[in-house]
């Protein structure tokens, strides 16, 4: 037993194994592509559908690898939020795929592409930086919609007589403000505006400076700013001793090649 647990245990920390992995990954999230073609689908449905079982079959025993090489505390594996996400693709992943069931594997097979961020390291490192940014972007929306709320009721009392389409009323309003921060064309309304009241670039020029340049690079900062805080707990993560469980199981490795080892020598002298 402590040699299975040693062997998934260097298995699944081996770098082979984990570019054996995301080929799988990536291989089965093109098969979810080919399967969209109705005439790929008629022609070769049997071989995608195998495909798709063989992949999730990879899949399951990659998870029992990973919780055996845990061993003796296979509980551990899901202390990592990543393994959790990989378990219960793999859940979903066995719903039957009939009845009011259909629907909700066929999302679960899209879920599998997604493992690919869970698979890659620099991937999980981005989307803990996105995670660690939503308290600090909560408080820039926060800015942001008092700023788009000021500047809609600005805009529907100068303009909502001329232009109604863009102006008429609160809500009508905040969405054009929404497409000006996008840029896409902001200058058509403006030049509309511009007809009655010449000053009202004023108007759309201090937005698209505030919303765009000032807002939308404060969502950036602060992105970059926790991935880079992201990047520095996991190198103190690397750069931390082994813990006891670590290096009993590196002892048992060790004794384990120690003891192959004599055996050679053993067979060698006898011969």
């Amino acid at each position: 037993m402590t040699r299975l647990v040693n062997f998934c245990a260097r298995l699944t920390n081996a770098h082979g194994f984990e570019y054996f992995i995301i080929a799988i990954i990536i291989a089965n999230g093109i098969l979810l592509g080919l399967e969209t073609s109705p005439a790929l689908n008629k022609r070769y449905g049997d071989l995608m559908h195998l495909g798709n079982q063989i992949a999730l079959g990879i899949f399951i025993v990659e998870a029992a690898m990973k919780i055996l090489a845990q061993s003796p505390r296979p509980h551990r594996y899901f202390k990592d939020g990543w393994n959790v996400f990989d378990f219960l693709v793999i859940v979903f992943s066995l719903i039957p795929a009939t009845g009011q069931f259909a629907m909700i594997t066929r999302l679960a097979r899209l879920l599998r592409v997604v493992r690919l961020v869970s698979a890659i390291q620099d991937l999980r490192l981005i989307v803990a930086a996105l995670v660690r940014s939503i308290p600090s972007v909560v408080h820039v929306i926060l800015l942001m919609s008092i700023v788009v709320y000021i500047y809609a009721i600005m805009g529907y009392h100068l303009f909502h007589e001329q232009d109604p389409d863009n102006w008429r009323n609160l809500g009508i309003s905040v969405l054009t403000l929404f497409n000006i921060i996008t840029l896409e064309g902001w200058t058509e309304v403006m030049n509309r505006a511009m007809e009655r009241h010449p000053l009202a670039w004023v108007y759309f020029v201090s937005f698209v400076v505030i919303g765009t340049f000032v807002v939308i690079n404060m969502f950036i900062a602060i992105i970059i700013n926790n991935l880079d805080e992201a990047k520095r707990e996991r190198l103190e993560e690397l750069e931390m001793p082994p813990s006891s469980d670590q290096l009993i199981r590196e002892i048992r490795a060790t004794q384990t090649a120690l003891r192959r080892l004599e055996e050679r020598l053993d067979r060698q002298s006898e011969d």
